[in-house]
């Protein structure tokens, strides 16, 4: 059975750092592409951060580059993000998402989230 499974959420201060890891399983980690995307209360779900295959190539959108860094071990089939200097406006669920690049349609996959709530 495909899993992703995030954890790490939980309450931070603003300013404070937290780090978030999906466990993947049930499907070749190392063939897709990772994605953390985030929902926050009442708006659309959006990406924050993506990797490559390797690892070798990461992306992080404008409102959370510098403080969040995505990173991946494929001999553990782990992606982790690395959050720090959160704030506020970081509240929301975290979810974990593997896309496939080698197959059309590509194949995707989400785990069930972690809630990240940054507050004083």
């Amino acid at each position: 059975q495909v899993q992703l499974v995030e954890s790490g959420g939980g309450l931070v201060q603003p300013g404070g750092s937290l780090r978030l890891s999906c466990a993947a399983s049930g499907f070749t980690f190392s063939s897709y592409v990772m994605n953390w995307y985030r929902q926050a209360p009442g708006k659309e779900r959006e990406l924050a951060a993506t990797i490559s295959i390797t690892g070798d190539s990461t992306y992080s959108v404008d409102g959370v580059k510098g403080r969040f860094i995505i990173s991946r071990d494929n001999a553990k089939n782990m992606v982790y993000l690395q959050m720090n200097s959160l704030k506020p406006e970081d509240t929301a669920v975290y979810y974990c998402r593997a896309v496939s690049t080698s197959s059309w349609p590509p194949r995707v996959y989400w785990g069930q989230g972690t809630q990240v709530t940054v507050s004083s």
